[in-house]
């Protein structure tokens, strides 16, 4: 009994693989059922396209002991456009699909758990998103393999990569073998952050979001638990400072922000939130507000943060304390004000992550 290839399908729309093949009188799990001689592509659009059926399919053909080839067929879009294509001008661009047709390396650098060997994951065949396959056939997918972020790729070509190699302060991607999705409407790969120590930053002094001038950011974004944390947190020196954080206060779970420019505290709106679902959250210097699902807050704490200057980090404060406890996909920023793009933005960003819609 054999197995066909995997083939790119970009007609299929989420979903951009079928096989060839059919698993004959095998068990598989509940999730979904492979009749005799009906293609992966027709069964699981059928059932429902789904990132989790594709999931457990590819889980299927390799706990079977199946080969896997990936072969790429025509893509709908040859021109791919990313959403810093139409909005240009970004200081720094993280995401876990591709953001920008002129970007053409890694949106990953991942270590994986069973000999630290290291390797670049980028995006599929399709030109967006992360190429999952490469990463599980690079990681594994045993129940004792882990996928650890060694470094979060800038796509804007400025180089403000995000890295950490401390091995014990990289956010997980990979789970005993499963990738770490996130999103209620359609799931997407996620890092995930531990609450502890885990943070990616550049601490040669950033140049993502200035001391003085406008500043904007964009960040999708999920808190685990009711713990107190640090989305991202940017310090040029004692009296400059800017950060997002998830706080856990008065019995509740909230998204806030701080501001120092000199020397003086401007203060975000802060959203209540709740734990273990995910927000698109935009945060402006200019008019100090804060959108969460593009609402704008009210309110707010203060002093978020103290911390050397010159640093900048993600997941964490810039000591590199108070961890993020949740999970990030997508972080875009600019030094300039981008509210007037504000609507638009989101309507890119939500409609690929599918948070509100």
């Amino acid at each position: 009994m054999s197995w066909g290839k995997i083939y790119c399908d970009t007609n299929w729309g989420e979903n951009k693989y079928r096989t060839a093949g059919s698993i004959i009188n095998e068990a598989t799990p509940d999730c979904f059922q492979f009749p005799e001689f009906v293609s992966f592509k027709d069964h699981v659009r059928s059932e429902g396209a789904t990132y989790e059926k594709m999931q457990c399919g590819i889980d299927i053909l390799l706990f079977l002991g199946r080969s896997i080839s990936i072969t790429p067929q025509s893509p709908d879009n040859p021109t791919f456009s990313g959403i810093l294509d139409t909005y240009t001008g970004a200081t720094a661009g993280y995401s876990t699909r591709r953001l920008t047709n002129t970007y053409t390396g890694g949106l990953i650098r991942v270590r994986r758990s069973s000999d630290d060997a290291e390797q670049d994951i980028g995006y599929d065949a399709n030109g967006e998103d992360l190429d999952i396959f490469g990463l599980l056939a690079f990681v594994g997918t045993s129940g004792t393999d882990n996928g650890y972020v060694t470094t979060w790729y800038d796509q804007t070509g400025n180089g403000n990569h995000a890295t950490n190699s401390t091995a014990s302060e990289q956010p997980l991607i990979v789970d005993g073998g499963s990738i770490i999705y996130e999103g209620a409407t359609i799931s997407r790969p996620a890092m995930e952050f531990d609450g502890v120590d885990d943070f990616l930053g550049i601490t040669t002094g950033p140049t993502i979001l200035p001391s003085t001038g406008d500043i904007s950011s964009f960040s999708v974004f999920s808190g685990d638990t009711s713990v107190s944390g640090y989305i991202y947190s940017n310090t040029t020196s004692a009296d400059d400072r800017h950060g997002l954080g998830l706080q856990f206060f008065s019995g509740a779970l909230r998204i806030n922000g701080a501001l120092r420019i000199g020397g003086t505290w401007s203060i975000y709106e802060e959203q209540l939130i709740t734990a273990d679902e995910q927000y698109l959250l935009s945060a402006f210097k200019s008019g100090v507000d804060l959108y969460v699902d593009g609402i704008k807050s009210t309110g707010g704490l203060n002093g978020l943060f103290t911390g050397p200057s010159n640093t900048f980090h993600i997941g964490a404060n810039t000591n590199a304390t108070s961890s993020l406890n949740g999970k990030l996909q997508e972080m875009i920023f600019y030094d300039s004000d981008e509210t007037s793009n504000r609507t638009g933005i989101e309507g890119n960003i939500d409609n690929y992550f599918r948070i509100t819609s």
